[in-house]
């Protein structure tokens, strides 16, 4: 579905007629155009929805397709409040539905790998988790659509933000790797949040976790680097550390007294074909189920509940235009995020410029 009715090319078509079947770049395959989730189930019954829709959006009509008898892939984060989770968890219970949460990431081989390597004991005892995230991100990106970079829209959550959204698998990759999956999973949640952009959500923010074990895990997450850069999760051993590049599947290892990094590539099962995988046999588990995004809604739900994110005085920030675009850069935001990652400290614990008052 698509509240823009298309035509070959992709171009906008006025007064298009719902379920007409546009031929697109194939003839042999023609594709149903839908305004809305409605319309559709009107007249289909697919057996899987993907749904790729604003975050405010998610809870709804992820209902309306199971109600409707179809198991759904869901974007992340599945939905704008932990209240609307745990509702759509029990409705998928009840109904005997699969709901698959798009968080690539926990179809990587590479988290085996690291939990091998953790249980085998290789970097001794793990003292905590850090990840860094440090990407770029242009002002045209906050102007994308209306509930980008907002807290809530028309009065309904939205909770848009670098630690919810476009690094949002920083934050649920690290927990998983912390073995939180659970709302219970999460002792504790203390957050940095700021914004150097004209936004309501934060664009750079340090987190912190500590799991129902008493594991600290920190993350330093930033839409205004200098530039962008892969984001990585680090698991500190008390005699040496794993680095996951979550987006590469690559797995390094360095162990205090071996000369050099081991670095290990891994593959990464498609989430839609898992899900497609348990519909044939239940046996087969989902790899991100609904139920465990828990711990990760746990973060989201205070970021919600937080007071606004701190403005980042213009004396820490500079505006460049470059191919991405007009941007802001909050200067060495990078070295502070690396910081949060490898001491598990928060961007004010660490008096970071931004958070020192004059």
């Amino acid at each position: 579905m698509d509240p823009r009715p298309l035509v070959d090319g992709g171009l906008p078509a006025p007064d298009q007629p719902p379920g007409v079947r546009l031929a697109m770049s194939d003839p042999e395959k023609p594709i149903p155009w839908f305004p809305d989730l409605d319309a559709l189930l009107a007249v289909e019954q697919p057996d899987v929805v993907i749904l790729c829709t604003p975050i405010d959006t998610h809870a709804d009509l992820a209902e309306r397709a199971l109600r409707a008898g179809c198991d759904v892939l869901l974007e992340k984060p599945p939905t704008a409040t932990l209240a609307e989770l745990v509702r759509l968890v029990g409705i998928a219970r009840d109904l005997g539905r699969a709901v698959q949460v798009g968080f690539q990431t926990y179809g990587s081989h590479a988290l085996d790998v690291v939990r091998q390597i953790v249980a085998d004991g290789e970097i001794g005892d793990v003292r905590g988790i850090g990840a860094v995230g440090a990407w770029v991100r242009s002002e045209d990106y906050w102007a994308r659509a209306p509930w980008a970079g907002r807290r809530t829209l028309a009065g309904r959550p939205v909770v848009d933000g670098v630690t919810t959204n476009p690094l949002a698998h920083a934050v649920a990759t690290a927990l998983l790797l912390a073995d939180a999956r659970t709302v219970d999973d999460v002792a504790e949640v203390e957050l940095d949040l700021s914004r150097a952009n004209d936004i309501e959500a934060d664009d750079t923010s340090s987190v912190r976790v500590t799991t129902r074990d008493g594991l600290r895990v920190a993350l330093g997450l930033t839409l205004c680097a200098s530039v962008h850069s892969a984001p990585r999760i680090v698991v500190h051993g008390s005699a040496g550390h794993v680095v996951l590049h979550y987006t590469r599947d690559e797995v390094e290892v360095e162990v205090a007294g071996r000369r050099g990094a081991r670095t290990v590539a891994c593959g990464r099962t498609d989430l839609l074909e898992n899900l497609l995988a348990h519909r044939a046999d239940p046996q087969t588990p989902l790899l991100a189920p609904l139920s465990s995004t828990g711990a990760f809604m746990r973060v989201l739900e205070a970021v919600r509940n937080a007071p606004a994110p701190r403005q980042i005085a213009a004396a820490h920030i500079d505006r460049v235009h470059d191919a991405q675009g007009p941007r802001l850069v909050v200067r060495d935001v990078e070295l502070w995020c690396e910081r949060v990652a490898q001491e598990l400290r928060t961007f004010e614990e660490l008096e970071a410029p931004w958070t020192v008052r004059a």
